[in-house]
């Protein structure tokens, strides 16, 4: 049985097997619909597997995180992808809106140890993968400082988040796993 897969907002991004949403009408893109307006065109239970890359920064992402959680399986995985909070490219790019730490997303899941279940009406069962990545191209060392952050979650959140490290060593983006 094949996966059903929906790549949202994936611009220029196509990705053959897949859905490919996006707001503009770009050579490609199967739909053409705005995320934030409601309700997204597909049923619920529809998709196994949803991407959301680089586009939750751009929007007001609560009503579109429950959005995404209706239309995906039970089980069903959502891999997001969002700058991190000291990311230069926060503050290149005029359209971001929002930014994000690598626990953000510890409150759309069920009993996590964030214990902020009750802010919203919908839930994800777990977070199966959480990554902080670092840009690499001129920051050598940077290979390094991503290997070692991402040694634990504790790391990421107790050293790198809560510190000065952070500042020292800005990251790139964050890629989360979450599973309905």
């Amino acid at each position: 049985m094949t996966q059903k897969k929906l790549n949202v907002g994936c611009g220029k991004d196509i990705r053959s097997g897949w859905i490919n949403l996006d707001a503009h009408q770009l050579p490609g893109v199967d739909i053409v619909h705005d995320i934030e307006k409601e309700p997204l065109p597909f049923e619920d239970n529809t998709f196994d597997f949803v991407l959301c890359r680089n586009i939750l920064e751009h929007i007001e992402y609560i009503p579109v995180m429950k959005e995404l959680h209706r239309i995906m399986k039970s089980g069903g995985s959502l891999i997001i992808r969002v700058p991190h909070f000291t990311s230069r490219r926060n503050f290149d790019d005029p359209t971001h809106k929002k930014m994000f730490s690598i626990r953000t997303f510890d409150y759309f899941v069920k009993n996590s140890r964030m214990q902020k279940d009750y802010y919203f009406d919908f839930h994800f069962t777990k977070i199966t993968h959480s990554r902080i990545l670092f840009e690499k191209k001129w920051y050598i060392y940077n290979h390094l400082v991503e290997w070692f952050i991402n040694a634990s979650k504790k790391l990421r959140e107790t050293f790198y988040e809560a510190t000065c490290i952070s500042r020292l060593f800005p990251a790139d983006n964050i890629i989360i796993k979450l599973v309905k």
